[in-house]
């Protein structure tokens, strides 16, 4: 019996998971209108800006007139709309990131506009999210511990010699792999470090990107030359 209703139910999870993939890609639909919106209002704005000397007290008078035309939308604010004018403003230059733009939220670009403040800048920010699928909290968080300046800006030294033998080296040791989140003492052991690891599992694994999966706490993993396991935190590729 139990196995009936087990194979029941592994039958009823396919079909929550195709609701479930439709309302993702409904979410992702909208998030896809939503930023295109947004970007025509803020070449609208852009244009009448420069043509007519359109200013803020003009913005607030036409987020008034929205509220009284379409009654509880939400969105258009006097400060959000000269944020879409920035928004345009930023990216207009630079068409091939267009399909960029329209993976993130609004808020992830609220959050790479206001506090980044270069455009390479931004678009190590914008490419990155988008890449790695950042949520919002992570766009913040990555932007406050300036994982730019720390790749890009003042990447890892590394020997003339690991040069010459591994030419992908400067790149793969990037570093991206921003652990302050652990909060570990200078002095640390590897039991700290492993214990922060797996408290902090999910954010260090997004830290790692998506070519990386959790296999467990602590798995034997066979040494290649001693033949022997040794037991670490398994985080494989």
């Amino acid at each position: 019996m139990n196995i009936v209703v087990a194979t029941v139910e592994a039958a009823f999870d396919e079909v929550v998971k195709l609701i479930q993939a439709a309302r993702l890609r409904a979410a992702e639909a909208v998030n896809v209108e939503v930023i295109d919106l947004y970007w025509r209002i803020g070449e609208y704005l852009h244009h009448r800006t420069a043509a007519d000397g359109w200013a803020k007290s003009t913005v607030v008078q036409l987020a008034n007139f929205i509220a009284t035309r379409e009654l509880g939308r939400r969105g258009f604010s006097p400060q959000n709309l000269w944020r879409m004018r920035q928004f345009y403003e930023a990216w207009h230059a630079e068409p091939k990131l267009s399909p960029l733009l329209r993976v993130l939220p609004w808020s992830s670009h609220l959050h790479i506009l206001s506090r980044a403040k270069r455009p390479e800048e931004r678009q190590f920010y914008l490419r990155m999210a988008s890449q790695y699928r950042w949520p919002v909290r992570e766009v913040a968080r990555q932007i406050d511990a300036g994982l730019f300046e720390q790749a890009v800006l003042n990447p890892p030294k590394l020997s003339t010699a690991l040069r010459e033998m591994h030419p992908q080296a400067e790149r793969q040791f990037k570093d991206a792999y921003l652990l302050a989140f652990l909060e570990l003492p200078l002095q640390h052991s590897e039991a700290d470090l492993h214990r922060g690891l797996l408290q902090n599992l999910g954010r260090f694994l997004t830290e790692l990107g998506r070519d990386f999966c959790y296999i467990g706490s602590e798995y034997p993993v066979l040494d290649r030359d001693v033949r022997k396991p040794h037991e670490n935190p398994a985080v494989a590729a």
